[in-house]
C-alpha cells in the first residue's frame, strides 16, 4: 500500500472509532442514569482495576500496555463526565506532582480543585465541596508524609484507591544550552534529590528556593536566563521547554497517593488494607497485637506510628496489609487485633496499584 492508501485506511479506522466511542459513551450515560437511581457512586475503583486488567490481557501490540491504559484512563474520564462530572481536591498550586497525580487517576475530564494543604483536602470531601480527595502518603526515598497520616484522626473519610507517582526533575528553560542558565528555581526536595546531577552540570549557577515548582517554572518561564527544577506538567502549563529531562539522582523515586472518599470497594483479588490502632502502653502489647496477622499469613507492606496527642508517649499505629477486609484471613487477623488494641478503625480495603 502507498502512503495515501495507508492514510485513507487510517481515515476509516478513524470513523470507526468515533462511532464506537460514542456508543460507549452513550452506554455509560445510561450506567449513570441507574447509579443515580440507587444512588451509587459514579467512581468504582474496582471496576476500572478490572477493565484496565481484561484491556492488558487483550492487548497484543504493538502499543505497550502503559499506552492503553493512558488513553482508556481517558475514554473513561469523558465517560464519567457524562454520568457525573467528578470534582477533585489535591494539593495545589497546579503544575506540581499532586496535580499530575490526579489526572493519571481521574483523567483530564474531571473537575480538579487546589487547596492550600493537606486537612484543607479531607475537609473538602467532607464537607461535600468535592467529590474525592487525593493526598500524598509517602515517598520511596524520604518516607511518610506525617500531615497525611495525623489528618485521619480527625476524619470519618475512607481510601478509597491509591497510585504511585514517579518523581521525576526536569530542567525546564528557555536558555538554548546549561551554560547559559545563571539561576535555576526549585523547591528544596528537587535540589535534594537532584544534588549530585547539580553539582556536575550547574556549579556555575546559583540555586534559589521558591514556594513550589509551579512557581519556579513560572519565573524561569519570565526570565531568559533562569531555569526551574520542576515536573514535565509545570513547564508545559507556563510553555517552557525542557533541557534536560531526568535531572533526579535516584530514577526509582516514587510517591505513594491516596484516594479519599465515601466508597467501600468490592475485592479485586489483588487489594490492600489500610489500618489505624492503638494500644495499652505496656510491655509486648504491640508485639502481641501484631502477632495476629502473622497467625493468619497477612503480610504487611507498611507500618508507622504516629503521637497521638492525648497523652505524652501514646501512639497511634497505621498499617497496611495485603488483602481485602472481606478476606477470611485479613477479616479474622483483624478481628484478632481487636482483642489487643484499645482501637482499631478501618481506613478502608482498596484497589492495590501497579
Amino acid at each position: 500500500m502507498n502512503l495515501n492508501e495507508l492514510r485513507k485506511e487510517i481515515d476509516a479506522i478513524d470513523e470507526q472509532v468515533v462511532n464506537l466511542l460514542n456508543r460507549r459513551a452513550e452506554i455509560a450515560q445510561e450506567i449513570g442514569h441507574h447509579k443515580s437511581r440507587s444512588k451509587s457512586f459514579h467512581y468504582t475503583p474496582e471496576r476500572e482495576q478490572t477493565v484496565y486488567k481484561r484491556l492488558s490481557a487483550l492487548n497484543r501490540g504493538p502499543l505497550p500496555p502503559e499506552s492503553i491504559r493512558a488513553i482508556y484512563r481517558e475514554i473513561i474520564s469523558a465517560a464519567r463526565a457524562l454520568e457525573k462530572p467528578l470534582t477533585v481536591a489535591y494539593l495545589g498550586p497546579a503544575g506540581t506532582f499532586s496535580h499530575q497525580a490526579v489526572i493519571m487517576k481521574f483523567g483530564s475530564s474531571s473537575d480538579f480543585h487546589p487547596t492550600e494543604n493537606i486537612p484543607d483536602i479531607f475537609a473538602q470531601v467532607e464537607r461535600g465541596s468535592c467529590d474525592y480527595g487525593v493526598v500524598p502518603v509517602e515517598n520511596s526515598l524520604s518516607g511518610v508524609i506525617p500531615e497525611t497520616l495525623d489528618t485521619f484522626m480527625q476524619s470519618n473519610l475512607r481510601i478509597v484507591s491509591e497510585l504511585f507517582v514517579p518523581i521525576v526533575h526536569n530542567l525546564a528553560t528557555r536558555a538554548a544550552t546549561i551554560e547559559e542558565v545563571k539561576r535555576v528555581y526549585s523547591k528544596t526536595q528537587p535540589f535534594e534529590q537532584s544534588r549530585q546531577w547539580l553539582r556536575s552540570h550547574m556549579a556555575h549557577a546559583e540555586l534559589v528556593e521558591v514556594s513550589s515548582t509551579a512557581k519556579a517554572a513560572e519565573k524561569a518561564a519570565a526570565e531568559p536566563d533562569s531555569a526551574a527544577l520542576c515536573p514535565s506538567l509545570a513547564a508545559e502549563m507556563n510553555n517552557l521547554p525542557i533541557l534536560v529531562e531526568h535531572t533526579e539522582d535516584n530514577p526509582n523515586n516514587r510517591t505513594r497517593f491516596l484516594v479519599l472518599g465515601y466508597n467501600e470497594p468490592e475485592p479485586t483479588g489483588r487489594d490492600k488494607t489500610s489500618v489505624m490502632f492503638s494500644v495499652h502502653n505496656r510491655s509486648g502489647e504491640l508485639f502481641r497485637a501484631m502477632a495476629a496477622f502473622e497467625k493468619y499469613d497477612v503480610n504487611l507492606t507498611m507500618i508507622e506510628s504516629r503521637p497521638a496527642k492525648v497523652a505524652a508517649w501514646d501512639y497511634i499505629f497505621y498499617i497496611d496489609v495485603q488483602g481485602h477486609l472481606r478476606d477470611s484471613n485479613v477479616a479474622r487477623a483483624v478481628n484478632l487485633l481487636r482483642e489487643h488494641a484499645l482501637f482499631v478503625t478501618i481506613l478502608g480495603s482498596y484497589p492495590a496499584a501497579e
